[in-house]
């Protein structure tokens, strides 16, 4: 019960396989991200190999970390 009120985030994951492009069209669709944030955080993704990209309650989290995962993107909530 107490991490249901504690903020949480997605963190997406680096990978071989997505595209640059591909990433930042998933943020702005999924995550609801300007262009601009979508560029940034793909490119702390690449560099760094992790960003935190959304946070929120886990109730809002979980179907947008899901959809995600479904675009083929790895990430989890923490």
């Amino acid at each position: 019960m107490e991490k249901e009120d504690r903020e949480n985030v997605i963190v997406l994951y680096n990978d071989d396989v997505n595209t640059f492009d591909y990433v930042i069209d998933c943020l702005i669709d999924i995550c609801e991200h300007t262009l601009e944030q979508a560029q940034q955080c793909t490119m702390l993704v690449h560099y760094k190999g992790k960003c935190e990209v959304l946070s929120g309650s886990l109730k809002k989290l979980e179907p947008r970390c899901s959809a995600l995962l479904e675009a083929g993107l790895s990430a989890e909530i923490h």
